[in-house]
């Protein structure tokens, strides 16, 4: 990215950034989820119609990759990590696919980023693709967004070199069309995409009980979710926000709705978000092109200083700006939060030790393999 482009879509993301600003206020209400009671009643049913969806060739699967692993103390992309000796994140996913369609082969898209992106392909390749059919797997970059300090003014990592960082989750799908892969969704009848970050290494993807849910319950747009450890933990929430399906932070719920409770005693905003939503295609392609909201993040930007050397600063210094992946539910019109078990499909990978670490990723996977008998 050239100063001058980086100049142009600054002044494009400010703009963006302000009008979302100025729509900041919400309205915040509970949204009805599917819940585990209900959902294991119709499983069965929901399974052999995801399946058959499956099987004619209409889901694909798209991988968030973009991050590196510099919270777990690893200098390579984070899905390289091995959070087991002998295996990767990137290869827990993988058996977990094999895990819920077996051999079915589906079209998997990989969302790296300028810092990973090599590294990610070299990775994939040395592992022979985890087993999988190399000519199925389409790597695309994240779009990047220019950086400014808290005047607005652009950063520059070097001379005359913008700095820049990924523009957030919520760009996957303009990335990808912008990669020209949009031509090979509509080419292989794809209907539905299923999207799902790299942190969580007991993901299920491509299930079929997931997808066939929604597709007999008519809906247009899932995520998964996990019933809330208590009030305060700090996970986003499903609800609805000014009329649409939403997913908001802990700290936009405040403390008196964090605690509210319904008739039946449970927390009326439980439905902890996990990163793994069913999208319709065709919606999904009417976004590219639309105005997203643009949230302005305020981060540590190393940048050149006046004497031309590189600045590391300990303190927030400027702007980053982020597209975020629940604002594109503004654009379907209902969606469906399914409650999965936490310790079955919940394994998050944040930090190295403690909550949602590493450490506990590694009980839970050895307590899956305890209870499948491995």
């Amino acid at each position: 990215m050239t100063t001058a482009e980086a100049e142009k879509k600054l002044s494009e993301y400010l703009r963006l950034s302000d009008d979302n600003t100025a729509c900041e206020k919400s309205d915040i209400s509970p949204i009805k989820t599917l819940r585990l009671k209900d959902y294991a009643k119709k499983y069965d049913e929901y399974r052999a119609a995801g399946l058959k969806s499956i099987k004619r060739g209409e889901l694909a699967l798209l991988l968030l990759a973009g991050g590196m692993g510099t919270r777990l103390g690893f200098s390579g992309p984070k899905g390289t990590y091995p959070i087991e000796e002998d295996k990767s994140i990137f290869g827990c996913l993988f058996d977990n696919l094999r895990r819920d369609i077996g051999d079915i082969k589906v079209p998997f898209f990989v969302m790296t980023s300028d810092k990973n992106d090599q590294a990610t392909r070299a990775f994939f390749k040395e592992k022979n693709y985890f087993g999988y059919d190399p000519k199925l797997i389409y790597f695309f970059k994240q779009e990047m967004a220019p950086a400014c300090d808290f005047d607005e003014k652009l950063l520059l990592e070097g001379k005359d070199v913008p700095a820049t960082s990924p523009n957030g989750n919520g760009g996957f799908f303009t990335s990808l069309v912008k990669a020209g892969y949009g031509e090979i969704l509509k080419r292989c009848g794809v209907k539905w995409l299923n999207v799902f970050g790299v942190d969580n290494v007991l993901a299920k993807i491509a299930d079929p009980a997931f997808l066939g849910a929604v597709i007999e319950e008519h809906k247009s747009a899932a995520v998964k979710a996990v019933l809330k450890k208590d009030p305060s933990e700090n996970v986003g929430v499903v609800c609805e926000k000014n009329g649409h399906p939403s997913i908001v932070e802990y700290f936009e719920l405040g403390d008196e709705q964090a605690h509210e409770r319904g008739e039946d005693g449970e927390l009326l905003y439980s439905a902890g978000v996990t990163v793994n939503y069913l999208f319709d295609t065709s919606i999904l392609l009417n976004t590219v092109g639309q105005d997203m909201p643009v949230h302005k993040v305020k981060k540590k930007i190393p940048y050149i200083g006046e004497d031309g050397r590189l600045v590391k600063p300990e303190e927030p210094n400027g702007y980053k700006f982020e597209i975020l992946i629940t604002d594109i539910l503004k654009f379907f019109p209902d969606f469906l939060p399914v409650e999965v078990k936490r310790e079955d499909e919940f394994a998050p990978v944040k930090n190295l030790h403690g909550t949602d670490s590493v450490d506990s990723a590694r009980k839970l996977l050895e307590a899956r393999r305890n209870a499948d008998g491995d």
